[in-house]
């Protein structure tokens, strides 16, 4: 049989700071009920999210999470983040909502993905299809094999004091040899771990050490993402 749909039901705090929150994201609401049990169902575009209220629940409990695999991940994570500017005048990359960046994840055949943390604490992981194979790479340089790793236990695990402790170690022993793409993406995202930890000064001297990274022209085209993963930081230092 074809045509079948899968609808994720995800708990929550309260029914009206989820739909607040995705309705940031570009989502509307399709159905909402109080009684006799808290009920709210969430679309955008084919993506639909429904979430049932739990009084006295914590986000931070949460083991709720689902996966959403999407043709293009860069193109829905910039609509997102668009949506986020808008209303908190910066991403939010730490605490509880947050949401990672698209990166590469081993541990899911080199695809693309990200995650959207919500008020409930649920994990929203949204993935390339593998419709659209990655090409086989090049073996990575230990740097950025470390920062594979270290994206693993950050953004898969949510383990973000391991991934730092990952990161901190190869930037000790590989930094001086290292190109400068490699150093650059370890840098951003050991800054964003220090985000995620509450630790502005950590955040501003990894910032720090990444200005110092030299780029050409040429680099800098290919690591505009990069630069904006660092731009974004330096906003919520300001924010």
């Amino acid at each position: 049989m074809a045509g079948e749909r899968t609808v994720p039901l995800l708990p929550c705090g309260s029914i009206d700071e989820i739909a607040e929150f995705y309705e940031m994201l570009g989502f509307s609401r399709i159905y909402y009920q109080v009684r006799p049990n808290p009920y709210v169902s969430l679309r955008r575009e084919d993506l639909q999210l429904d979430f049932f209220g739990m009084p006295g629940f914590k986000a931070e409990d949460s083991y709720g999470t689902c996966l959403v695999l999407v043709p293009d991940t860069g193109k829905l994570f910039d609509a997102f983040a668009e949506g986020m500017r808008a209303v908190h005048g910066k991403l939010l990359v730490s605490g509880i909502p947050r949401m990672t960046r698209p990166r590469k994840r081993k541990n899911a055949d080199n695809l693309s993905g990200f995650a959207v943390i919500d008020p409930g604490g649920n994990w929203i992981r949204i993935f390339a299809d593998k419709a659209g194979t990655a090409e086989p790479e090049p073996a990575p340089s230990k740097l950025a094999a470390s920062l594979s790793s270290a994206v693993v236990m950050g953004d898969s695990h949510g383990s973000d004091d391991q991934a730092a402790r990952i990161l901190d170690n190869a930037l000790r022993r590989d930094e001086a040899g290292a190109a400068p793409a490699d150093l650059l993406a370890a840098l951003a995202y050991r800054a964003e771990l220090a985000a995620r930890s509450d630790d502005p000064e950590g955040v501003r001297a990894f910032l720090a050490r990444a200005e110092r990274v030299p780029l050409t022209d040429a680099e800098r085209e290919t690591l505009a993402d990069v630069l904006a993963s660092l731009r974004d930081l330096a906003a919520t230092l300001r924010v």
